[in-house]
């Protein structure tokens, strides 16, 4: 589940790709006195992801922007939703947006036997923990897990995505089901890498890192219905690591029957 937001510029504006502090704070303080609000301090995936404003680059006052905000809680996005309709100033970084519309979707990957590519709204995080380098045949001699890089081969990324994945299961469906490591059969088909980048990131307020980042596309056969479970989860929740810091956020950008 998702909600569309419709943002209007108030002013003349450059896009800041450092947009993802000042977002996630928005987000909070929408979440702020909910029964969410705890998840804000605790070290786990929080049930959340959301796109970047798009499409990006310069503004000029009365420009329409589109965000979209994901989560498998439809009562978080409720309390989001009311927030913004509520509060419609959004500033975003140093883009001041004005919420004129806040609407519900609900994407979908199809039933067993739909094929589809899903694509990166926002950049994937995918860091390497350093008791996982032999398993992975990397030779890197520092202690800090290290960012994915195309030159670490596809191994280590598909591993920590569905170890990621799996984790995201196990907090947001039940029990009972099989996660994605659970089943025969990986998440996707195919994997086009788009492009890697780094970006300067704040994780927290004061402190500024530079992360190494990948966007892809993903083609995918849905196999039964756990296999579409673990994908519809990847679209509420993002795949990779972060994910209620803006990355990792995919859209359906294919679908066919």
């Amino acid at each position: 589940m998702r909600i569309l937001t419709d943002l209007t510029a108030r002013a003349d504006a450059a896009y800041d790709n450092a947009y993802h502090h000042k977002l996630r704070g928005r987000i909070w303080k929408a979440l702020r006195e909910t029964p969410y609000d705890d998840a804000h301090d605790e070290n786990r995936p929080k049930g959340f992801a959301y796109s970047n404003p798009f499409p990006p680059g310069e503004m000029s006052e009365g420009d329409e922007r589109t965000l979209l905000v994901a989560s498998p809680y439809e009562d978080l996005l409720a309390h989001i939703a009311a927030d913004l309709e509520a509060e419609p100033e959004l500033n975003i970084g140093e883009m001041p947006f004005t919420v004129t519309n806040v609407s519900p979707l609900s994407p979908d990957v199809g039933e067993p036997g739909t094929t589809g590519t899903l694509e990166t709204g926002t950049g994937v995080l995918v860091r390497i923990p350093p008791w996982r380098f032999d398993d992975y045949g990397l030779d890197i001699d520092h202690e800090q897990s290290e960012f994915w890089r195309p030159e670490h081969t596809m191994e280590p990324f598909t591993t920590q995505i569905e170890a990621n994945l799996d984790k995201k299961h196990s907090l947001f469906c039940s029990d009972h089901l099989p996660g994605p490591s659970d089943v025969d059969g990986g998440l996707f088909d195919g994997y086009e890498l788009i492009k890697t980048f780094a970006i300067p990131v704040t994780p927290t307020t004061g402190q500024q890192e530079t992360w190494v980042l990948s966007k892809w596309r993903f083609d995918y056969t849905v196999r039964d219905p756990d296999h579409r479970r673990h994908l519809n989860l990847a679209l509420d929740v993002g795949i990779g690591e972060r994910n209620s810091l803006g990355f990792g956020f995919l859209n359906i950008s294919t679908h066919d029957e």
